[in-house]
């Protein structure tokens, strides 16, 4: 199939699938007589696996180290369950992160007023110098 195909059989925008060539997650492909590249069903399971890895959030680093496990063939349960969990434990710390900016966001909007006026606290604070946010980001985070 050519990569136009390969993109409506698989829902990826045919420039994503270009990319992914371009930094080696999909290796080269064979062309046609037409200098169109080939594709057949294993590139469709492998872009598959890319686009799920992407779906849980990991990074195209994290994915090529999911693959080289893979193509090498001689990777374990065990290396690929490292992986996952060094995965979740971001995962963990991103929400945890987001929790306090939460709190932080919060905290500014409960000292606008909703008023008409062009005056706006939260305005005030994000040009404000790092310091003052990043105090209230210290404080939530505690």
């Amino acid at each position: 199939m050519t990569r136009g195909e390969l993109a409506a059989a698989t829902g990826c925008n045919i420039e994503t699938i270009r990319y992914y060539e371009q930094i080696g997650l999909l290796p080269p492909r064979p062309r046609s007589r037409g200098g169109h590249r080939l594709y057949g069903d294993d590139l469709r399971k492998r872009l598959g696996f890319i686009r799920r890895s992407r779906e849980l959030g990991f990074t195209l680093e994290e994915t090529r180290g999911l693959l080289g496990l893979v193509d090498g063939g001689a990777y374990t349960c065990a290396q690929v369950e490292a992986l996952a969990r060094e995965h979740l434990r971001e995962i963990q710390r991103k929400i945890s992160d987001l929790r306090k900016l939460k709190r932080v966001l919060e905290e500014m909007a409960s000292q606008c007023g909703g008023e008409t006026l062009p005056s706006c606290p939260i305005i005030d604070a994000l040009f404000e110098p790092g310091p003052r946010l990043t105090a209230q980001y210290a404080a939530a985070r505690s």
